[in-house]
């Protein structure tokens, strides 16, 4: 036989032209179950039951996207269940056939996007099925890579989701969903508009969902990024600065202004993990045919920086939702800000103790933050 690369898959041909993939297909395992979240199905069951239920939507509108946390779920589940409710009235309302998710690369530098070469990706409440015809469409574009398993499952921006979104579709009885797992790299603004240009056809079907894994401010030593200046006003408590810079980043997703995110970005430096798969729904947002309006429904920190020594990760749940023939308010920043402020939480963590963390985020007494 003979070896070929075939999208990324090492490919062995043999004499009879029969070929057999020996690389590149795989079943991903849920790395992260057991300490990012429990791996018992009945208790994550429990648990995501019970944060949905306290989180219940509040936009009416059909929501085709949204952007959530990928946090350890202590810290970031009862935030993420603002957006994850909205997926589950979207399911019941319409049938749902895929969902995208598109995530940050925390371990592996990537110029462009990547897709997993997983044929489904287990978790704790079920298996999801990868949709291989949408892979290979991204793929026969040449702007996609292929994740390697290692890559893949060491990630866990996308996995976090994983478990909320098979939750989401049984809890609203789809079926057969398949899902299109996405890593997004580093890109530049001009690689940002031409992702979204070949996802905004997708995001236009309304049998697609979305999801946008980000986390925002990561304010501490230990993410080398402690601004603390008169920028929100004089003497503003840290863990109210930090709000107040989230809120202006919050502001511009709402607006849909991706040039004014990555000015917003470059300016401030905000620590927000998920800017490139924000940036690339914005870009598509811009090109789709449907008309959308981006709305935060919920806003949580890890814990409330009153010093120097102290660190905290942001957390911020927004819907995405077909734009509606009747007039309503505009999303500015102080109306956003009101509605996050009204909008009750769980309490999704103790306080934060700094001497339990390590450089990558994993405390000593409970899962990651970030």
């Amino acid at each position: 036989g003979r070896l070929a690369c075939l999208g990324g898959a090492v490919v062995v041909f043999w004499g009879c032209g029969c070929a057999m993939a020996v690389a590149g297909r795989y079943v991903r395992r849920a790395s992260h179950a057991g300490s990012w979240y429990t791996n018992k199905e009945a208790e994550l069951d429990g648990q995501l039951d019970g944060w949905l239920a306290e989180a219940p939507p509040r936009v009416a509108e059909p929501v085709r996207a949204i952007i959530a946390p990928h946090a350890g779920y202590s810290y970031s589940g009862p935030t993420a269940a603002h957006a994850y409710s909205h997926m589950v009235q979207a399911a019941m309302e319409r049938p749902i056939e895929r969902v995208f998710v598109l995530g940050p690369s925390h371990h592996v530098y990537l110029r462009g996007c990547a897709v997993s070469a997983a044929t489904e990706c287990l978790t704790p409440l079920g298996p999801l099925q990868v949709d291989q015809q949408i892979c290979d469409e991204l793929l026969s574009s040449g702007m996609f890579e292929l994740m390697s398993m290692d890559v893949d499952e060491d990630e866990h921006s996308i996995e976090m989701h994983l478990p909320y979104i098979a939750k989401a579709l049984h809890a609203s009885g789809c079926r057969n969903v398949q899902i299109i797992p996405i890593l997004v790299g580093s890109l530049n603004e001009e690689a940002q508009a031409r992702y979204g240009q070949l996802l905004a056809p997708y995001l236009d079907d309304p049998t697609n969902f979305f999801v946008v894994s980000s986390d925002f401010c990561h304010w501490g030593e230990r993410f080398n990024y402690q601004p603390h200046d008169g920028a929100y006003g004089r003497f503003l408590p840290i863990c109210q600065y930090i709000k107040a810079l989230d809120m202006e980043g919050i502001q511009c997703i709402e607006t849909q202004d991706a040039a004014d995110f990555n000015s917003y970005l470059r300016r401030t430096k905000n620590t927000i993990c998920g800017r490139f798969p924000i940036s690339v729904l914005l870009a598509a947002l811009a090109f789709c045919k449907v008309q959308f309006d981006v709305q935060f429904v919920a806003y949580n920190q890890s814990s409330k920086v009153q010093a120097k020594g102290d660190s905290s990760v942001s957390y911020a749940s927004a819907v995405v939702s077909e734009r509606s023939t009747t007039p309503r308010g505009g999303s500015g920043g102080s109306e956003s800000d009101a509605a996050l402020q009204a909008t009750r939480h769980p309490a999704a963590a103790p306080a934060d103790a700094d001497t339990g963390a390590t450089a990558s985020g994993v405390t000593r007494n409970g899962p990651p933050r970030v």
